[in-house]
């Protein structure tokens, strides 16, 4: 039964004494004289069997004669006496007798050998050479070395400082060689490295790009910004800026912004709303014997005619009561008045007048508000003898209407009598602040 020299790790050791004695045998076979009249036998070294033709022992192939000899997906070699079980990748190189192989790397010194004992002969194994001590020294491949183990290991030339690359350049390690890398932003020009110019090769940038020495820049259209990645572009939401990019409503789109107006409204400018007069751009709906009146926002439809009985109407506006039976404790006249203002108006804030339209002597005149401020909006300073400001309490929301009765009260101080007269105020609040 051949002897298997195992390979554990791709370390090869072969056992020298005993593949001598083979070829000893092989070279010396015993004997018996031929005067013993006995039957001659002979007997060969472990990995070799007799060859009765030759009457010499040879080399048993145990390649041939064992399928799974090797296994793990290595290859099989034979030599005397015995086989290895070598990589597929190692090298194998087989010298013929007589040849020397060139060693790649200095041959281990042979000891001398006593002059009784005949000097065995060097002999090149597959995958590498055997010197006259018997260890095998394994061949690799450029950019390897064999290490104490015999294994091939990858010799790290960036370590080791075996590179040319140049000052600027950074040397990258690879297996079996190595690689000289430019800074970025460059590339490599023979052996130098130059700027490279993205803009050209690349195109990073998704809008517009500029080229820098070792680098790049990108910028954006009008309207865009630069992405956390500095080379895409997305859009500026400009409403998101301030509450006054626009009066009434921001509208964003790529690259841009738009204002918006409420309906009665239309833009003015870039981001101011101006109201839209219906009643004089004939855009209501008001019967003829209406009067549309305009507010902040829209338009209202009010009788010509606002003369109930027991009062007829004396002038556009203005009602009297003819009748002193059916106007007792009523107001003699009643003047009808329109007004409008935004919505939150700051406070206070004088909003209308009321004047005496005639004036007597050895009168005097007081003002009060006799109807439509139960909820306090609304004061009436006395400015003067004959006139009074009605002045606005609070921020009123709209859209609302308010009808407020602003009473003149006459005192004759010689005949000792009162008289009064009513104006009634319409107040119409527009639904915004504008």
């Amino acid at each position: 039964m051949a002897r298997h020299v195992p390979w554990p790790g791709h370390h090869v050791t072969v056992n020298m004494l005993w593949i001598c004695v083979g070829l000893l045998a092989a070279l010396f076979p015993v004997v018996v004289p031929q005067e013993t009249q006995e039957p001659i036998s002979y007997s060969c070294t472990e990995g070799y069997e007799y060859d009765s033709v030759r009457e010499q022992c040879k080399d048993i192939d145990e390649c041939a004669l064992l399928d799974d000899a090797c296994k793990g997906g290595m290859q099989c070699i034979n030599h005397f006496g015995g086989y290895l079980c070598l990589p597929k990748s190692a090298v194998i190189v087989i010298s013929k007798e007589g040849e020397e192989m060139p060693p790649r790397e200095p041959a281990a010194p042979v000891p001398a050998v006593p002059p009784s004992q005949p000097q065995r002969p060097a002999r090149v194994f597959p995958g590498g050479r055997v010197s006259q001590t018997g260890r095998m020294t394994v061949r690799c491949s450029a950019g390897f070395v064999a290490d104490e183990q015999n294994v091939c290991r990858d010799v790290d030339e960036c370590a080791t400082g075996r590179y040319t690359c140049g000052p600027e350049q950074t040397c990258f390690n690879t297996r079996g060689s190595y690689s000289c890398q430019c800074p970025a932003g460059y590339q490599r020009n023979r052996d130098q490295c130059v700027d490279a110019n993205e803009c050209d090769t690349q195109n990073p940038c998704q809008h517009h790009c500029y080229n820098l020495i070792g680098s790049f820049l990108c910028q954006c259209d009008q309207g865009h910004e630069l992405a956390p990645d500095l080379v895409s572009c997305q859009d500026i939401n400009e409403c998101s800026f301030s509450s006054y990019m626009c009066q009434y409503q921001c509208i964003n789109s790529p690259g841009s912004y738009s204002c918006e107006c409420p309906e009665g409204y239309q833009l003015q400018g870039n981001r101011l709303c101006q109201d839209v007069n219906e009643c004089e751009t004939g855009t209501h709906n008001c019967q003829d014997d209406e009067m549309c009146w305009n507010y902040y926002g829209g338009f209202r439809c009010y009788p010509r005619n606002p003369c109930e009985a027991p009062y007829t109407q004396s002038s556009e506006n203005r009602c009297i009561c003819r009748s002193q039976t059916e106007c007792q404790g009523l107001p003699p006249s009643i003047v009808y008045k329109y007004m409008s203002i935004q919505a939150e108006r700051p406070v206070p804030a004088d909003i209308f007048q009321i004047q005496a339209t005639s004036t007597y002597v050895n009168t005097q005149n007081n003002f009060r508000i006799k109807a439509g401020n139960e909820a306090g909006d609304f004061f009436l300073r006395r400015s003067s003898n004959v006139s009074a400001m009605l002045v606005l309490t609070k921020p009123l929301s709209g859209p609302r209407e308010y009808v407020v009765d602003l009473e003149m009260i006459t005192h004759h101080l010689i005949m000792n009598y009162h008289s009064s007269s009513l104006l009634r105020l319409t107040i119409i609040v527009g639904a915004y602040a504008f």
